[in-house]
């Protein structure tokens, strides 16, 4: 039986409205190869849940508002890196200037 009771973080930022809901540590699991939690603050949407920042008892609520701003930057609205170069197009030498098809 659970020994924590769940704390919800409700909060806007940038338009949008986020969740973040608390869960308890967990231990793991030798059998299915999962590895222990500490408690930790998920952000939940769509039915999923994503790890954000470690659970604190002792954090106030503008303590944790803060640092669910601050994951939210890192990695929600984190610049997506550029895509790569494009591959460079194999040489031309070998078309025919005519048709643009190789000789047979």
């Amino acid at each position: 039986m659970a020994s924590m009771k769940h704390e919800q973080c409700r909060l806007t930022h940038r338009g949008r409205t986020f969740h973040f809901v608390s869960y308890e540590a967990e231990d793991a699991n030798p059998d299915k190869k999962l590895p222990g939690r500490p408690p930790t603050w998920y952000l939940v949407s769509s039915n999923n849940r994503w790890p954000a920042i470690p659970y604190l008892p002792e954090q106030t609520a503008t303590e944790v508002e803060a640092q669910c701003v601050a994951w939210l930057e890192a990695v929600v609205f984190a610049a997506a890196p550029p895509p790569p170069a494009a591959a460079p197009e194999p040489p031309q030498r070998f078309l025919r200037p005519d048709t643009g098809v190789a000789p047979i």
